[in-house]
C-alpha cells in the first residue's frame, strides 16, 4: 500500500475536477459516499494515497479506487417521450427492447433511467449519470410531482373517483394516496389524469385494479418541472441548464 500524499491540491480550474466529484461522476457512488472512502485511504492519483477531500483532480491523472481505475464521464442529461413496447429498468442487465436502444446516440457516456418504467407505460423518462441527482429522484421522501393520463377498459364512476380521492387501502397496510385526480375536459370517463408524488412502481395499476378497472394505457405528461412540449413520442432531448439547477436545487 503506498504512502498517503502530504502533497497540496492542485489549485482548482476549469480543467481540473474535485476528487468526490470526479469518483461520483464515474457512478461508483454519491459524493458522501466518496468522502468516506477518500478519508479511509482507498483512493489513489498516480500511485499515491489521497485523504485530502478537497483534492482537484487533473486531466490525465491516473485516479483509482481499491485498485481500479476510475473514468470519469461529464455529466448528461436525457429526457425521452418513451413509446410503448420499451423497458425501463434501473437494473444491469441485457434486456430485449431496452429504452437505452432509444437515446444510444445522445451522449457517449453510460447514462440510465432514473426511475423504472414498464413496457407499456409511456411518456417521460429522465436519463442521467449524475449519481448524486439519481439517488435524490429515487428516494421516496421526496415527493417528487408526476401527472399522468390514464385509459381505463370502461367509464370511472363516480363514487370510485371520490375513493380515489380519499385513498384506496391495497391491503391492511398499503394504502395509496393521489395528490388529485379528475376527468380530462372533451374526453370520455374512461381517461382520466391522475397527480401523485408517490416513488411505487405501477402504483397507478395497483389503484385501479384494486377498483375493478383494467389500465389500458398510462402516459406520464409531466415529471418535476418537464412536460412533452415539442417532444414527440419515441424521440429525446438534452436538458437545458435552468433545467439541470431546477433538479440540484431540490432538498
Amino acid at each position: 500500500m503506498g504512502s498517503k500524499s502530504n502533497n497540496s491540491s492542485p489549485k482548482k480550474s476549469a480543467n481540473t475536477t474535485r476528487l468526490n466529484k470526479f469518483i461520483a461522476n464515474s457512478g461508483i457512488c454519491s459524493r458522501r459516499e466518496a468522502d468516506m472512502f477518500i478519508a479511509m485511504g482507498m483512493v489513489k492519483i498516480n500511485g499515491k494515497i489521497i485523504v485530502e477531500m478537497g483534492y482537484q483532480v487533473q486531466p490525465g491523472d491516473d485516479v483509482r479506487y481499491d485498485g481500479r481505475r476510475i473514468i470519469s464521464d461529464k455529466p448528461a442529461y436525457v429526457l425521452l417521450n418513451k413509446p410503448k413496447g420499451f423497458l425501463a429498468s434501473i437494473k444491469k442487465g441485457t434486456y430485449k427492447k431496452d429504452v437505452l436502444e432509444l437515446i444510444e446516440n445522445a451522449t457517449p457516456y453510460r447514462i440510465d433511467p432514473v426511475n423504472a418504467m414498464d413496457r407499456t407505460t409511456t411518456g417521460l423518462l429522465l436519463f442521467t449519470n449524475d449519481t448524486e441527482l439519481k439517488i435524490k429522484l429515487r428516494k421516496s421522501s421526496r415527493g417528487l410531482l408526476k401527472i399522468f393520463q390514464v385509459v381505463l377498459d370502461k367509464n370511472l364512476v363516480a363514487a370510485d373517483l371520490d375513493k380515489i380521492r380519499a385513498g384506496v387501502l391495497i391491503d391492511k397496510f398499503d394504502k395509496i394516496e393521489v395528490n388529485s385526480i379528475s376527468f380530462i375536459k372533451g374526453e370520455t370517463k374512461r381517461k382520466v389524469g391522475v397527480e401523485l408524488t408517490t416513488e411505487r412502481h405501477r402504483a397507478i395499476f395497483h389503484l385501479f385494479e384494486k377498483l375493478g378497472y383494467k389500465v389500458e394505457q398510462v402516459d406520464r405528461v409531466v415529471y418535476a418541472h418537464l412536460t412533452k412540449k415539442d417532444l414527440p413520442r419515441g424521440k429525446w432531448r438534452h436538458l437545458n441548464e435552468r433545467e439541470i439547477n431546477l433538479f440540484k436545487m431540490m432538498k
